[in-house]
């Protein structure tokens, strides 16, 4: 087995074993990929202050999370196909998630259905729902997270439209993958993958293909997916889920205090700073850069996570001590996905786990919830002076 220390050790093991086209949906943003890039980048420019002659001992990582204990204030975010990335990925993902300690989330656009993860898997995980336009399919969906006893549902209110990602279109994505000469030349590469594809009967949209009206094969997906999300979206609309979810309810892809407050509105109960991973609306500000004023909005009034950029236990620890209560990762677990299937996504959070747990001591910490901007030194352009 190679030596895998870092995040970047299982991207570069990623990129070797998994098709070009996969690799390139989640290694993506859209447009430029400014806002793809800089979700990253842009916590570089945050430096941690070290203190010393401080007892480290004893130290925890242990949080909660809309009222669940977990091992550390990291999700594993909403990734569409991510069986694709690995034969039964989100089954092998969620069970490397509740092995750990963290919660999983669930995408809707995912190859495993909630109903595959519920019955391979012991404790409760979290389920995402797009906006759609089917009211009747977005009740069954809610009521099929129920069944499967999942413990809080997620919001994606970002994607009314799809960002436009070159290099989806450029390589014909789709699920199951279009067989053509330089798909399968590809493809023939990745023996590994081919495998575990081939011993596996999950390789659609697991939670439409046989659910959504008129959607029986993936052949008639496409046109479902062209026509299904919600343009006309609006808070209303959005209060009708509310209503639909009696549960735990968390919005994702906020990025303006004005939405942050309108979340907090219609009753949820966490919302997640986040821009698709760069992945919706290219040259937006990163997901850390729009965290403080989103928490002077409401930080006082409801839980504030971030998502879209977090790479590292670094990344993971600033986000906190800027006042963020949780994190999720998305493409880094992934990248341990597609690596090494389970073990990698148990690898990735290992790796995630020590860095936070080190660095926290470093700056002179025992207790992630203790973490605060005195152990960071932030710019003080670091949000803008925006006209």
């Amino acid at each position: 087995m190679p030596a895998t220390t870092s995040i970047e050790d299982l991207k570069d093991l990623y990129r070797r074993r998994v098709p070009k086209m996969f690799y390139d949906y989640a290694e993506s943003g859209s447009w430029t990929e400014q806002t793809f890039r800089e979700n990253s980048s842009d916590f570089r420019d945050i430096y941690l202050r070290q203190r010393v002659a401080v007892d480290m001992s004893g130290r925890s990582t242990a949080s909660r999370m809309i009222g669940q204990d977990i091992s550390m204030p990291v999700a594993l975010a909403p990734v569409g196909l991510t069986g694709m990335q690995c034969a039964d990925g989100e089954i092998k993902a969620a069970r490397a998630a509740e092995k750990f300690g963290v919660p999983f989330t669930l995408s809707t656009l995912s190859i495993c259905s909630i109903e595959d993860v519920a019955e391979n898997t012991s404790g409760p995980f979290w389920f995402q729902v797009y906006t759609l336009k089917d009211g009747d399919f977005m009740q069954r969906l809610f009521d099929r997270a129920k069944a499967a006893k999942c413990s809080a549902a997620v919001i994606t209110v970002d994607l009314q439209v799809l960002g436009q990602r070159h290099k989806d279109i450029k390589n014909g994505l789709s699920a199951p993958p279009k067989l053509t000469f330089r798909s399968m030349a590809n493809m023939m590469t990745k023996v590994q993958w081919g495998l575990g594809m081939m011993g596996t009967r999950r390789r659609s949209f697991g939670n439409v293909v046989g659910h959504a009206k008129g959607v029986t094969d993936p052949s008639s997906l496409a046109s479902w997916t062209a026509e299904a999300f919600d343009e006309a979206l609006d808070w209303d609309r959005i209060r009708e889920f509310r209503r639909m979810w009696d549960g735990p309810l968390i919005i994702k892809g906020i990025v303006d205090p004005r939405d942050a407050r309108a979340a907090l509105d219609v009753g949820a109960d966490a919302i997640i700073v986040s821009n698709h991973g760069g992945r919706q609306l290219d040259g937006a500000l990163s997901a850390i850069r729009a965290l403080p004023a989103i928490m002077d909005a409401v930080g006082d009034k409801i839980e504030v996570h971030l998502d879209s950029g977090i790479r590292s236990g670094q990344d993971v620890l600033k986000a906190l001590a800027m006042g963020a209560t949780g994190t999720y990762i998305g493409r880094a677990f992934v990248y341990g996905l597609g690596a090494m299937g389970e073990a990698g996504v148990t690898r990735a959070l290992e790796i995630i786990h020590k860095e936070l747990d080190v660095s926290m001591a470093f700056c002179g910490r025992t207790d992630v919830n203790t973490l605060d901007r005195d152990i960071l030194m932030v710019p003080e352009d670091f949000t803008g002076k925006w006209g």
